[in-house]
């Protein structure tokens, strides 16, 4: 191998590693702080120069999308997860626990999740992906006598919305209180016999179109 070879690999390492820098920071910044962040604040909290954010992702966008690809795959990598649990309502527990889990603590994340004023193509990506796992999850554990009937998967985003906003609300004085509620959700949500219909029916899938549509988080 020639010193340009090696020269050439270094560089290599170095633009990996510098990708992955700004990656990580982009990611807790955004956790914390949501959509609005901008490049240059990614590159301040990375304790890179402005430049070296902006060869790796030439505009927020770019950058967005890497994130929010990397976080539906995590949520689509639970439901699978909770789809291999023998028991239906322990496995539909599971997955909604953790996923309240990540928008109760990623502001970013959910800002993406649950409006299109950032990359609505990718939602729609995301929902593709997501949709026939949440139904299975939802539909199995209905079926086993563990749901309400009136519950649709639909009502899965809304419970993860419900927690964030917990989260968001009250994290500084308690980061765990959008657990207390979440529990309460899932006690909500079982069957029993004797139970009144709920008022309201769930949202059809254009609805959740007009509200995604209609939410605008700040930035």
């Amino acid at each position: 191998m020639t010193d340009a070879d090696r020269a050439e690999r270094a560089l290599r390492r170095d633009a990996a590693r510098n990708r992955e820098r700004v990656l990580t920071a982009a990611r807790e910044l955004f956790a914390a702080k949501g959509l609005e962040a901008t490049l240059n604040d990614v590159a301040h909290h990375a304790n890179v120069g402005v430049g070296t954010v902006y060869r790796r992702f030439a505009t927020k966008e770019a950058l967005l999308e890497a994130i929010f690809e990397d976080g539906i795959e995590q949520i689509a990598t639970l439901a699978e997860t909770a789809l291999r649990q023998e028991d239906s309502w322990s496995g539909f527990v599971w997955f909604v626990e953790h996923v309240c889990e990540l928008t109760a603590t990623d502001r970013g994340l959910r800002e993406m999740m649950y409006s299109k004023a950032y990359g609505g193509y990718r939602v729609e990506c995301a929902r593709l992906r997501l949709d026939p796992l949440v139904s299975t999850l939802v539909e199995r554990a209905r079926e086993d006598g563990h749901l309400r009937p009136e519950v649709a998967p639909s009502d899965m985003p809304i419970v993860g919305l419900l927690a964030g906003t917990v989260g968001e609300w009250a994290g500084h004085v308690e980061p765990e209180l959008w657990r207390r509620y979440v529990t309460l959700l899932l006690d909500g949500m079982r069957y029993r016999e004797r139970q009144d219909r709920l008022a309201v029916d769930a949202l059809a899938d254009e609805q959740m179109d007009a509200a995604m549509q209609g939410w605008h988080p700040a930035g």
